[in-house]
């Protein structure tokens, strides 16, 4: 039997259910789900490197945009406030846009 241990989405119990497939889980309280998902965001990030293909990219895409819609809401934040937070930060910052790809800086 596979060990796993990792995050998954909502509907693949229901989905290992109707494949009468035999599997343990159980459901992490606030403090835990937010460590899970800083986990699988890094392993959906590695996949979205991997990806070779536009859908490829594009499917991490939506598997990295959930997973920080469950981290705000275990945080406590709407998705309108993280844009207001990302609005300025871009603001201050930028975005990347442009490309620009710093090489090095001669110190002073």
């Amino acid at each position: 039997m596979p060990i796993y241990n990792k995050l998954v989405r909502d509907h693949i119990l229901e989905i290992m259910d109707a494949k009468g497939v035999t599997y343990h889980a159980c459901t992490l309280e606030p403090i835990e789900l937010l460590t899970e998902v800083k986990a699988k965001m890094l392993e959906e990030a590695r996949e979205f490197h991997e990806a070779t293909t536009v859908q490829d990219e594009v499917e991490e895409l939506v598997d990295i945009l959930e997973l920080v819609h469950t981290a705000i809401n275990a945080l406590g934040v709407s998705y309108d406030e993280l844009e207001v937070f990302r609005s300025q930060k871009k603001k201050e910052r930028g975005g990347f846009d442009k490309g620009i790809y710093l090489i090095n800086v001669e110190e002073q």
